[in-house]
């Protein structure tokens, strides 16, 4: 127990307002009789302000559900739960589709607005009879199961999905957000004992292991899905596991402020349970917990007691500082507490009145995230959800019925919008103002940012003169230590490595330097991944978006190929309107108006969002890929594979192992691909030696990389140096370096080393040109992303330019295809009329 002038002190820093730590956080859960009554009053004074801010001064919410308990089945083991069963025990390894719509139909007409979809962790992976109904029903796994019955509530009852079916990956969000407006998993407790030892109630149960857990709330968060999670307590977790708990959801919900709510929940002992003996959770303990949970996470969060497992004591739970009842059923039973069924909501009203409070009804999705709408609300959702919200307030509309409505794949966002000529403009007229106007919030917290910046681990650099003999005898055998020395090298030592690196370039691919005619076409820039490096990115109501219909995109391509183009370039942002089949539509634009012309498109992020929104494994979508035209992949979304940087620069950009599935299933397939790093932001160089080794290993297994190139950071507007938090770009010599040590670290692997002359200045393509680089890209004859974060080089340069550039060097310049082969002589002379850039984007000169 804690001293009284520990909880005296600790009562005291939460009267004032004070951030609270660990320690503190644990005296007070301790808080009992007068102690206790004083912590209420504080918790209840930040969630009054906290409804206030809100607009929702002196509300009370809850949601009216219907519980769908779709299997029971689970491959879990938890010791206190009587929701999961053995097939035995069940007619069915899950509920047929009549079964969920009859219950969802049921709901409707009691004026329910919400389907709860509970059910066990893949039971697939356990159950024989759960595999064998989901093969005899055509599913590949639960989860599609889920996401199909999902869509037919939506459709047939007019529902509102909220799908609880527990450890979800990136991906899984990707599938079953454009199908629930939210969803939901327990943390339950940080507590590694719980899970790590024989006969505690976690053991034996893989999605039990709480940095598991943790990272489904991040993914979540990445994701942009309104989530509701919560923690359990009584189940054999210490106090300052309580609190450690507590302050790990703050953690996650600071840095992506996708928590919507936060249960506290209190173990109730069930019989038939390996825990039936244990004692309940004290309500005065539950108490103590929502009081401190309150003052921890603050007045955004949203706080729910569950009111069937709270007795009587509605009006203690209120006190302590609860805003939400979570969500109650007129039909169907808690089938996770059974025993204990929901109080009538007349009774919950009444007693919530009692305390000096009114009772609103809320959607499954929280009204703050119903008003904000993309990119929590997908757009697919959005009919269903406006159908059922109160404009104003984002609450439940007291007079909706709910209704079914059709559940789509956008069918549009072709259109042109916005400000297509920004292409052009970008080198006249510029950006409208250097960052978004939601900027302060749209990337999460950037405190929270920083703080997580500080657990990325940097490595200790051996003799610089030792790994320079090392790189001449065995390049591709440096270890970490030696390449990170090499990136440290200065003056005679950096010339050195210049020299092996060049030396190197030309006993694999000789002096020529090369370059392609292409374009580059960005058909849109609306996004809402959130990339906190990416000043391109822009929502559809900004100044700076637009989007180009499919004949602007074949128009763009065919005057590409009219000035000599052998490619075009097509990347986009992932707008919420497009289609998973839009990539396919593009592609299949482009090689209609022009059909030999080489279409290297879509990066992996764009992969995954089309294989997501089709709900297509990534080989099929890839497949369906090349046979709409698609030659080749751009291997960008790399940046840093290290998901400890990854999840710093970007919000919600694929992990780095769904790139790595993407682009080796790409080579899998005969669909070949570049590969990239971005570089000099808030990395080191131990994550460049180790993404650089990583490229080396995947082509090794596949042979599917044409090359490598090496993008380094432009942090005019980026975000992420607007806010501090990343360095303003590598310097000349890591520059140098790095791209001499591409090429010794990928010698015999990958032949084709790349510099970027729209992120480095023409003298520094020079030098990397004389230190291991033998090509140096495109014409591109629009650049965009560059340019829009600052970069001062230029939208694209005439193959005098590029010629201009290499001169000085003595070596060959030769026009180059994609995959590094010879154009034809009607193409070379193509874009020797035109020097390798259209008419329509080039700069017009002002008059002498």
């Amino acid at each position: 127990m804690s001293s009284d002038s520990a909880l005296r002190r600790a009562l005291a820093r939460a009267r004032d307002g004070k951030t609270l730590d660990v320690t503190e956080a644990t005296v007070l859960l301790h808080a009992r009789d007068e102690h206790l009554d004083t912590l209420l009053d504080h918790a209840s004074r930040v969630r009054d302000a906290g409804l206030r801010a809100a607009g929702r001064e002196g509300i009370i919410t809850y949601s009216k559900k219907v519980f769908i308990p779709l299997t029971r089945l689970c491959r879990d083991r938890c010791g206190y739960c009587t929701f999961a069963t053995a097939p035995h025990k069940l007619p069915a390894a899950f509920l047929s589709p009549d079964e969920v719509l009859e219950i969802a139909r049921q709901g409707a007409a009691m004026g329910c607005k919400e389907a709860l979809f509970t059910l066990g962790d893949r039971p697939e992976d356990r159950w024989r009879q759960a595999r064998e109904w989901l093969d005899a029903h055509g599913y590949d796994d639960t989860l599609s199961y889920v996401r199909a019955m999902a869509i037919r509530v939506l459709e047939e009852t007019g529902l509102l999905p909220h799908l609880n079916p527990g450890v979800l990956t990136w991906r899984d969000f990707q599938r079953l957000k454009p199908v629930a407006p939210s969803m939901g998993m327990m943390l339950e407790t940080t507590s590694r004992r719980l899970y790590e030892e024989k006969g505690q109630p976690h053991y034996g149960s893989p999605d039990k292991d709480p940095a598991v857990r943790l990272r489904v709330l991040e993914d979540a968060g990445r994701t942009n899905v309104p989530f509701t999670t919560g923690i359990l307590i009584g189940i054999g977790e210490t106090v300052q596991d309580r609190a450690e708990s507590i302050f790990a959801i703050r953690k996650v919900a600071r840095e992506y402020g996708g928590v919507q709510e936060v249960i506290v929940q209190n173990f109730r002992a069930k019989p038939d349970t390996a825990m039936r003996g244990l004692p309940d959770a004290d309500l005065q303990e539950l108490a103590a917990t929502i009081a401190v949970a309150r003052l921890v996470l603050g007045p955004r969060i949203r706080i729910q007691a569950p009111p069937n497992l709270v007795d009587s004591e509605y009006e203690l739970m209120i006190r302590a500082g609860i805003d939400d009842w979570g969500g109650v059923s007129p039909l169907t039973p808690d089938h996770v507490n059974p025993e204990r069924p929901w109080p009538q909501i007349d009774e919950l009203t009444a007693r919530t009145r009692e305390a000096g409070f009114t009772l609103k009804e809320r959607l499954t999705i929280y009204p703050e995230y119903v008003r904000a709408g993309e990119p929590w609300l997908d757009p697919r959702l959005i009919g269903h959800v406006s159908a059922l919200a109160d404009p104003e307030t984002g609450l439940a509309r007291e007079d909706a019925v709910p209704e079914g409505r059709p559940w789509q794949e956008p069918d549009g966002g072709f259109a042109a919008s916005g400000r297509v000529d920004l292409h052009v403009e970008v080198d006249t007229v510029g950006r409208t103002s250097d960052r978004r106007d939601d900027f302060d919030h749209v990337y999460g917290d950037w405190d929270a940012l920083r703080e997580r910046l500080g657990t990325v681990a940097a490595a200790t650099p051996s003799d610089v003169r030792q790994a320079l003999r090392k790189a001449e005898s065995d390049p591709a055998g440096l270890t970490d230590a030696e390449a990170v020395a090499l990136l440290g090298a200065e003056g005679g030592a950096l010339d050195e490595l210049a020299a092996i690196a060049d030396a190197l370039r030309r006993e694999a691919v000789g002096d020529n330097v090369t370059y392609v005619v292409n374009r580059n076409i960005n058909f849109t820039n609306v996004c809402y991944t959130g990339c906190r490096f990416c000043a391109f990115a822009q929502r559809r109501t900004d100044a700076d978006a637009y989007t180009l219909s499919l004949d602007q995109v074949a128009d763009r391509a065919e005057e590409a190929w009219a000035a000599g183009a052998t490619e075009v370039c097509m990347q986009g942002g992932i707008h919420p309107d497009l289609p998973g089949t839009a990539y396919f539509d593009i592609a299949r634009a482009v090689k209609e108006r022009t059909p030999d012309m080489h279409v290297h498109a879509f990066s992996p992020m764009e992969v995954i969002n089309g294989a997501s929104r089709t709900n297509m494994s990534i080989r099929d979508w890839l497949e369906a890929a090349k046979e709409a035209g698609v030659d080749s992949l751009p291997g960008t979304a790399a940046e840093i594979l290290d998901d400890d940087v990854r999840w710093v620069l970007t919000k919600g950009k694929l992990p780095a192992k769904e790139w790595i599935e993407v682009i080796t299933t790409a080579h899998k397939v005969g669909i070949p691909t570049t590969s990239t790093m971005m570089y000099g932001h808030v990395d080191n160089h131990l994550h460049w030696v180790k993404h650089i080794k990583l490229i080396r290993s995947i082509q090794e297994e596949t042979g599917g990389f044409s090359e490598f190139v090496l993008l380094p950071f432009v942090h005019t507007s980026a975000p992420i140096y607007l806010a501090g938090v990343a360095r303003p770009g590598p310097t000349a010599q890591e520059n140098r370096a790095v791209h001499a040590l591409a090429r010794i670290l990928l010698h015999g692997a990958i032949d084709n080393i790349q510099c970027s002359w729209v992120k480095l200045r023409d003298d520094l393509c020079r030098q990397v040109l004389q230190g291991g680089v033998n090509d140096l890209g495109g014409t591109l004859m629009e650049e965009t992303i560059s340019r829009m974060a600052g970069s001062e080089n230029g939208s694209y340069k005439t193959i005098s330019e590029l010629r201009a550039m290499v001169e000085v060097t003595g070596r060959p310049v030769r026009q180059r295809t994609t995959d590094y082969g010879v154009p034809s002589e009607e193409r070379l002379a193509a874009a020797a009329a035109s020097d390798g850039v259209c008419t329509s984007v080039r700069r017009v000169l002002p008059l002498a």
